[in-house]
């Protein structure tokens, strides 16, 4: 039988729980936080970036040393990796969330009701976010800096690949917040890499308002099934790139293969990366070759159905059996399944079937079609020629990202710091009564 004594003992020396304590504490002041600090905070933190680079970049090589004697695959080595230029969009991040209108405050709705009280719907901070994710060391950053500027206390949990990393950039963060006025105890960030602490946070009722993993499929789901606190589900990303039939000039099929290789080959450990292709089958012949010819090229390993076989095998470029599992896998390598279909109809159905809801295209000289297959998809990003590698908080022009939701409550696609709010009603009587 447990003691009281010992389960007092367990309670309090829970790095996880002591920790969402002090965030939660720290998100009253928050609350109370000007755009003006909020935004100064955020301008220091890319000045310390820059003067502590040289910190950072030591600190990461820890981490790449350790991956590498553990032969973690090289996309995640990518995920890892930390550059002098990385930082510098690190830095660029922070400065253009600073830039940014204030998030909070905003009236979403308001008017006098018949009783004569004024009441207004504002947007106000969701209190204290946690963020688990893996080795993504930039996330420590853009998890702070949105968190930030919608006024909440954030709490890090990086994976073990990555805790140099992320450790030094938690401290940086704090830093900017201690100079800038701010309780530096609003960003937390959990050292222990026991799965344990992980179990406590998810189950920190009270204390965390909304718990966001960030990463494997299987980290994501895990997340989903055992929190017992409210979870924004980020995307795992087994996107399609679909070549519609009516690819015929010389140049549209040149665009292909360039918006093909960049959605597979530019990063291929990354959630919006490319990990199925589908053509319609009455083209195959025409369209298939120079783009296997540009992925092979990349060393791009390739599997397909048995007429992409056919066509692969014609050109002299290997090309494996797909089986079911290849349709659903989010390969995060230089590995790609092709698939060829009917009509973009059964494109489709096969991407509503198999995808996960994250970053789709289709590459076509048809506007119907195109109009068809961006009101069909159903996903959170959906592109007519271009590219699924633009799914990106950056690149959507929100500075920075939590992640890429690819679930349809609250928030859909690139998440940043309007999406870490919620709203209340504010009501002003002159001594009503009901």
């Amino acid at each position: 039988m447990i003691s009281l004594l010992t389960f007092r003992n367990e309670v309090t020396m829970s790095e996880a729980l002591d920790k969402a304590r002090l965030a939660h504490s720290a998100s009253k002041s928050m609350r109370q936080a000007s755009l003006s600090q909020r935004n100064h905070a955020l301008t220091i933190c890319a000045k310390l970036i820059g003067s502590s680079s040289d910190e950072i970049l030591r600190a990461n090589n820890k981490d790449l040393e350790r991956a590498r004697a553990c032969n973690l695959p090289q996309p995640l080595i990518d995920r890892l990796l930390l550059t002098p230029e990385r930082l510098d969009a690190m830095k660029s991040s922070l400065l253009q969330i600073a830039a940014q209108s204030d998030p909070l405050g905003q009236i979403r709705s308001g008017h006098t009701l018949e009783n004569g009280i004024q009441m207004q719907q504002i947007t106000v901070p969701l209190g204290v976010v946690a963020i688990i994710y893996e080795a993504r060391p930039n996330v420590t950053v853009d998890a702070f800096a949105l968190c930030l500027k919608s006024g909440n206390a954030c709490i890090l949990k990086g994976g073990s690949a990555a805790r140099e990393s992320c450790s030094i950039l938690a401290r940086v963060c704090q830093q900017a917040l201690a100079q800038a006025g701010l309780p530096q105890d609003a960003v937390q960030y959990i050292e222990s890499t026991d799965h344990s602490e992980t179990e406590k946070l998810m189950g920190a009722r009270g204390l965390v308002d909304v718990l966001i993993p960030r990463g494997s499929a299987r980290l994501i789901q895990s997340v989903v099934r055992h929190a017992q606190v409210p979870t924004i589900e980020t995307g795992v990303g087994n996107c399609h790139v679909y070549l519609h039939k009516s690819l015929s000039s010389k140049e549209a099929i040149s665009n292909a293969v360039s918006v093909v290789v960049n959605a597979k080959t530019s990063r291929p450990g990354v959630c919006n990366a490319a990990e199925s292709l589908l053509v319609d089958t009455c083209v195959a012949p025409e369209l298939l070759p120079p783009v296997l010819r540009a992925l092979a090229d990349r060393s791009v390993e390739l599997v397909g159905d048995a007429r992409a076989i056919q066509i692969a095998q014609e050109c002299n470029i290997a090309m494996q059996l797909a089986d079911e599992k290849d349709w659903a896998t989010e390969y995060l390598d230089l590995k790609m399944s092709v698939h060829c279909v009917a009509d973009i109809d059964e494109a489709i159905d096969h991407i509503n079937r198999y995808g996960t809801g994250h970053s789709e295209a289709i590459l076509a000289q048809d506007y119907n079609a195109c109009q068809k297959f961006l009101t069909l998809v159903d996903a959170a990003a959906v592109y007519a020629n271009a590219s699924t590698r633009f799914t990106d908080g950056g690149e959507f022009g929100l500075g920075g990202e939590i992640g890429i939701s690819t679930q349809k409550l609250h928030a859909r696609g690139p998440f940043a710091a309007a999406a870490l709010t919620t709203t209340k009603y504010i009501l002003r009587g002159q001594g009503q009564i009901r």
